[in-house]
């Protein structure tokens, strides 16, 4: 692990890929102590889940907000400026050199950690070249990431299959989020580059994005202490 995480359960972000703040709340009261960090979408966010997301930071919840921001560079400065004031931990904005810029100065000095979405983790290389792309997604990534670590962002969003890659371009000293954790025996869905929970921790990722495995799951709790147990061994 490069980054020091004081609380082990930080390191894994249950995904609230719900439709409403309602079901929302049931898995956070489900999960109680059981997780400690949350990822609010762009599905829940627009269905009142800002105001969730003060909610949980009253509560001394971490979240992780993923809106993905990509527009003019003035307009992601103006829109991160107001959304440091929601509390959150980190926020998501495309890795585009210019859409970086705006946003670390629309952070100043505030504590939001902003966090570059390379690749989407339901692409694969011919995704990106029906998209126009002429990089395969693994150049992609590399150059996304040192784009971000010249911009000045805190973190990368990446598949853990890049991991490594990741890791090598930026160094020790910046933040790796991993999407698309799919523990053994669960279905990949619609994520075509996965890895299991030990697999992504060893490959040097400092926190896992964990979805449909935990939220889905007949019993979330347990769901979600399996996925502890297998970070806490590879850690």
């Amino acid at each position: 692990m490069t980054q020091k995480i004081n609380d082990l359960r930080d390191r894994m972000i249950v995904a609230l890929d719900v439709p409403t703040v309602w079901d929302a709340y049931r898995i956070v009261s489900t999960l109680g102590d059981g997780a400690s960090f949350y990822k609010i979408g762009y599905r829940l966010a627009f269905a009142g889940g800002l105001d969730l997301a003060r909610q949980l930071v009253t509560e001394g919840k971490k979240v992780f907000l993923d809106l993905k921001l990509h527009d003019i560079g003035n307009t992601v400065t103006e829109g991160v400026e107001s959304l440091t004031k929601l509390g959150v931990t980190f926020l998501t904005v495309h890795a585009y050199p210019q859409t970086m810029r705006g946003a670390v100065e629309g952070r100043g000095d505030a504590a939001l950690k902003l966090l570059a979405v390379t690749a989407l983790t339901s692409y694969d290389d011919g995704d990106l070249k029906d998209a126009g792309y002429g990089l395969a997604v693994r150049d992609l990534v590399r150059l996304r990431a040192q784009q971000a670590r010249g911009a000045g962002v805190d973190g990368i969003v990446c598949s853990a299959a890049e991991t490594e890659l990741v890791r090598d371009v930026i160094g020790p000293d910046m933040v790796i989020v991993t999407p698309g954790i799919r523990p053994a025996g669960s279905a990949a869905g619609d994520q075509k580059r996965t890895l299991t929970p030990a697999e992504a921790i060893r490959a040097g990722a400092d926190h896992l994005v964990v979805g449909r495995p935990i939220i889905r799951a007949a019993d979330p709790r347990a769901a979600a202490a399996a996925v502890m147990d297998e970070i806490a061994g590879a850690a």
